[in-house]
């Protein structure tokens, strides 16, 4: 995720590739988590301030956010760490086995099956984030070529390396990060039961939120019952004005039991959630517009929305959309393979429970 701001026009495919593959989110500043203080917890004394104590649960709470993202970046480099030396040790296997270095392997094995980008892929691939790039093709093409090249260097290898996993044998028992994730009482989609729980803090106004929502429908379409989607709020007010209202809106709405009915509308008209555009939106969607009227302009939800924001900071989320699989993280609007792959992970785990 990076920060909203304006990029100079020099722009360098490293950052290019930054804000297009690793920043597909809505991001909010630090300064905007909230914490929750457990006075019930018995704690270390930190501090005297006129003689009232802070203890180290208070700073543990109000750190909480920040705690939790400094813990999955831990978690990540360990992750990265072993998965570096998993692919070295098959590789050297594999080297050893055919009597070549590893260089002379992944000279043979991947490279030799890397093709250069054809003019018709640098094209498309610029046309879809000039607005980003902020350059002409012809400055650019060369590093995107490189990029593009780079990738398909990555696939190869990945392919490579997952038969290297079936030939020599291979278990990895670094269990992924959790966090607990309260996924009761919200509007969601699936069954209770579901092995595999997604829940999404979103902001209604956020474009990547948009990107997610044909992502997360072709999950649910593709796995049915053995996944359960749960919608949570999360609005930037700092950078999207009517994305409070549209939170609001959107319960208001789940009221008469069409959340996602507004939900989908919504996201499919993100350029028109001005107060009296949800309430046109309410009547086209057949909703008793009166009661809807009421619920928006009384901020009946507005707290409901507070709520969910304290919430998601609490457990590390600053941007949108971000997303939690059985309470392993995703940021941004990813592809829907990556959360496919993830889910299916944890489909393997799971063993339904059966009458003794």
């Amino acid at each position: 995720m990076y920060p909203l701001r304006t990029h100079p026009g020099g722009l360098g495919l490293a950052l290019l590739i930054a804000v297009t593959f690793f920043s597909q989110a809505c991001t909010v500043s630090d300064s905007a988590v909230y914490a929750a203080k457990d006075d019930s917890a018995e704690a270390d004394v930190l501090a005297v301030v006129g003689g009232t104590e802070i203890t180290e649960e208070e700073v543990a709470g109000a750190a909480a956010g920040e705690l939790l993202r400094v813990n999955r970046e831990r978690h990540e480099i360990l992750e990265n760490s072993l998965d570096g030396l998993i692919r070295t040790r098959l590789l050297e296997l594999e080297a050893e086995a055919r009597g070549m270095s590893i260089e002379e392997l992944m000279a043979e094995a991947v490279e030799s099956k890397v093709e250069p980008p054809s003019q018709e892929a640098i094209d498309a691939f610029y046309e879809a984030r000039k607005g980003q790039i902020r350059q002409p093709k012809e400055a650019v093409e060369e590093r995107i070529g490189q990029f593009l090249t780079q990738q398909q260097q990555q696939t190869v290898l990945a392919e490579f390396i997952a038969e290297l996993k079936t030939k020599y044998g291979f278990e990895s028992y670094l269990e992924p990060l959790r966090v607990a994730v309260e996924d009761a009482g919200f509007p969601s989609r699936g069954p209770e039961s579901a092995p595999v729980t997604i829940v999404e803090f979103s902001d209604f106004e956020c474009p990547y939120c948009s990107r997610v929502v044909p992502t997360l429908e072709q999950i649910v379409e593709t796995y049915g019952d053995r996944v359960r989607l749960v919608f949570r709020q999360f609005p930037l007010n700092n950078i999207h004005p009517n994305a409070q209202k549209a939170a609001e809106a959107s319960l208001c709405a789940d009221d008469q039991g069409k959340f996602w009915e507004m939900h989908d509308l919504m996201f499919k008209e993100q350029k028109s959630l001005e107060l009296e555009q949800l309430k046109e939106k309410a009547a086209r969607l057949e909703l008793d517009v009166e009661a809807f009227n009421d619920c928006l302009d009384s901020s009946k939800y507005a707290e409901a929305v507070m709520k969910d924001q304290e919430s998601g900071s609490q457990i590390g989320v600053s941007g949108t959309p971000a997303l939690f699989i059985n309470g392993r993280f995703l940021s941004g609007a990813q592809p829907y393979e990556q959360l496919a792959a993830v889910i299916d992970e944890e489909l393997a785990k799971w063993e339904p429970k059966t009458d003794s």
